[in-house]
């Protein structure tokens, strides 16, 4: 089991990626930036290119979209215990880059279902 936001825990994100199939004409990269009560900010993306989606930890330059919230709201997120439209609608989540180019291609992100499943699952919040 793999503790939330670790580097162990972004692996196991990103080997359950492997498995989704994307449309070969998604190409979009999502930043997530996750701030710690320390002050510390812990940072992966989640790429879309060609067909395949995997997540890396750090920083990346190309995103499309960044996503930034304190760990409690990054948590109820990837749990599914809250909605990142509600997070954003409640000031919990900040929203950069071209939110448009997302949200035109709403409906492929959807058809991509829930990759994550079995690594929330077996993640220590």
């Amino acid at each position: 089991m793999a503790e939330f936001l670790t580097d162990e825990w972004i692996a196991e994100l990103d080997h359950a990626a492997r498995d989704a199939t994307a449309p070969d004409d998604l190409h979009l990269v999502i930043q997530q930036i996750v701030l710690e009560d320390d002050g510390v900010e812990r940072r992966y993306a989640i790429r879309i290119d060609d067909g395949r989606l995997s997540i890396a930890p750090g920083r990346v330059d190309d995103a499309d979209l960044t996503l930034t919230q304190d760990r409690a709201t990054a948590a109820a997120i990837a749990r599914g215990e809250l909605s990142a439209q509600v997070a954003f609608m409640s000031g919990r989540l900040r929203v950069g880059g071209d939110l448009r180019r997302v949200l035109e291609r709403a409906g492929a992100l959807a058809a991509l279902g829930d990759v994550f499943a079995a690594a929330r699952a077996s993640t220590t919040w």
